[in-house]
């Protein structure tokens, strides 16, 4: 056939051709190749051919043959499988359904292919991909011969099993969750919360492994995500201690809490009645004792700037919003079951936190009522002790700290018991009152190389007998409702431990040990009560930042 007419033929068909490869490739660019590929080889044939007797039929032969090659070098060039399981599965296309088909058997090889170990992908990638001897790859990975071949013939079996297994996903691939809220109770270290749940992708792991153990692959299974992603975060979930390894096999090693809504309305309900009883006779006995006149409990807060030669004291109503929160975590110590010990349940990290961990997931659907208690921008308790003095505080929706959280905390708890120490024997410098001040710790006015002031914002303890007195008042306010308290609490954390899985119970039972004491909900809710019944006022914009927060001398 002379040229002009084979390049007639040619470009009558180039259109059709890269709609061919186009639909059977992997990418565009694939897809270019291949289109040229097949017009050079049909260029060839035809040049030196007088007899086609049906153009289109010839076209397509060259066009499959080129397409079966085509799939014969991606199978070269994919880790870790060899080119004699690739020959079992691929057939030689011809018509287009085959192709179709041969393109889907590639797709799901080298989905399986992340299925393998670790160890299985390292040693299939060295000596199928790189073409390594298995001598130079048992070196490598510091094993013997022996396990290298058996790897290798582990994962050749691995591959064939998984392409014939069909594969199954839960609902958390479609429906993956979020976690609610975090915390700790204990140490925080020096990485944050939000680095180790740092993605939907880790939470889901959590999630996944609640209530029992799982492999990587399963887990990859549940969130339809490649098993080598999953193991990255595991690994990594593993080392923090979020996850408990059992042979090939994690399982959570936190409290993810997934409440119902009447698990959820039992616990609002239980601390309403609990925070009625307690917050309003508290507030009532403070102020019919006289207590809060006494000079030892020391409060310079003042909206305005304050004076040379006057010393404000705080309002009542500033004093309390420290007072009742403080007194109703701290009071009832001899009522407080603690059979378990933090000591038996907390984990160590790596990065320094000793803490216990928990995490909330709470569904879209739970209808709650309109009285239902929010827990918001919640800190706390937390407290730190220097020099026989401790800074006791909570963050709430009604502070304004800025950055305080609990993760930063230690640090500038530390510092601001060592400058009040400090101070109550020289006058600090510019800048330690500058760092206070912009914290909200202190005020101060005048010159500072000449007259000058400053003014605690926060309420200072001045002994250890006026902290007896105060915690003595909580005591015998719940002494009073202690038969009340021990029902309502039976109730509620027979339905919580029941909703806990059997290796978590410990934990959850170490922290129900505290409820109605160090614990954050009974606190949000006394705060809420007392200003339900309007014995606490809202605080001002000029109180919020030093809001909640103690030193006591000890």
């Amino acid at each position: 056939m002379n040229r002009q007419d084979v390049e007639k033929n040619i470009t009558e068909y180039l259109k059709p051709i890269f709609g061919f490869a186009l639909k059977r490739c992997k990418n565009r660019q694939d897809a270019e190749d291949l289109s040229q590929e097949i017009a050079m080889r049909a260029f060839r044939a035809l040049i030196v051919k007088d007899d086609v007797a049906d153009m289109g039929k010839f076209i397509w032969t060259v066009a499959h043959n080129a397409l079966s090659n085509y799939y014969r070098d991606s199978a070269k060039s994919m880790i870790g499988v060899s080119i004699d399981e690739v020959s079992e599965i691929i057939a030689d296309p011809y018509s287009e359904t085959e192709a179709e088909e041969n393109i889907d058997a590639l797709r799901r090889i080298q989905s399986e292919i992340a299925y393998l170990s670790k160890m299985q992908r390292k040693a299939v990638i060295a000596y199928y991909f790189e073409k390594r001897k298995q001598t130079d790859i048992a070196r490598e990975l510091g094993i013997p011969l022996g396990t290298v071949k058996w790897l290798l013939f582990e994962a050749r079996k691995e591959l064939k099993r998984g392409m014939d297994t069909m594969r199954k996903t839960s609902e958390l691939k479609f429906n993956p969750i979020k976690f609610h809220s975090l915390g700790i109770n204990g140490r925080a270290g020096w990485k944050s919360q939000d680095e180790f749940f740092r993605s939907t992708l880790s939470q889901n792991i959590c999630y996944c492994v609640r209530n029992e153990a799982k492999t990587v692959n399963e887990i990859a299974d549940d969130l339809g995500v490649s098993p080598v992603y999953v193991e990255t975060e595991v690994e990594f979930l593993e080392k923090y201690g979020f996850l408990k390894a059992q042979k090939d096999r994690y399982i959570v090693n936190f409290i993810i809490s997934e409440p119902d809504g009447e698990l959820l309305i039992m616990k609002n309900n239980m601390y309403n009645r609990a925070a009625e009883l307690f917050a309003n006779d508290l507030y009532d006995e403070l102020v019919d004792s006289g207590i809060l006149e006494d000079s030892d409990i020391r409060c310079s807060q003042t909206d305005g700037p304050i004076s040379l030669t006057e010393s404000p004291r705080a309002d009542r109503n500033f004093v309390m919003w420290s007072l009742i929160p403080y007194i109703a975590a701290c009071s009832g110590k001899k009522l407080v079951d603690d059979r378990i010990s933090f000591e038996e349940v907390a984990t160590i990290r790596p990065d320094g936190g000793y803490n216990i961990v928990h995490a909330s997931v709470i569904p879209d659907e739970i209808v709650l009522p309109e009285d239902y208690v929010y827990m918001r921008k919640w800190s706390g308790p937390m407290w730190n002790n220097k020099s026989n003095s401790i800074l006791w505080q909570i963050d709430s929706e009604w502070s304004d700290r800025g950055e305080l959280n609990s993760f930063n905390y230690p640090s500038d708890s530390t510092r601001v018991l060592s400058l009040y120490k400090n101070e109550l024997e020289h006058r600090l410098s510019k800048e330690e009152y500058a760092w206070l001040a912009e914290r909200g710790y202190i005020k101060t006015v005048g010159d500072y190389s000449g007259d000058f002031k400053s003014a605690w914002q926060i309420v200072i303890l001045e002994s250890k007998d006026i902290q007896n007195r105060l915690l003595a008042i909580g005591d015998r306010v719940k002494e009073k409702y202690r038969a009340e308290f021990d029902a309502l609490k039976k109730t509620y954390a027979d339905a919580v431990l029941n909703s806990v899985p059997t290796h978590l119970r410990k934990i959850k039972e170490y922290e129900l040990q505290f409820v109605f004491h160090s614990d954050g909900w009974f606190l949000l809710h006394c705060i809420k009560e007392l200003l339900r019944s309007g014995k606490l006022k809202e605080p001002t914009e000029g109180q919020r930042q030093a809001l909640t927060t103690l030193i006591i001398n000890e």
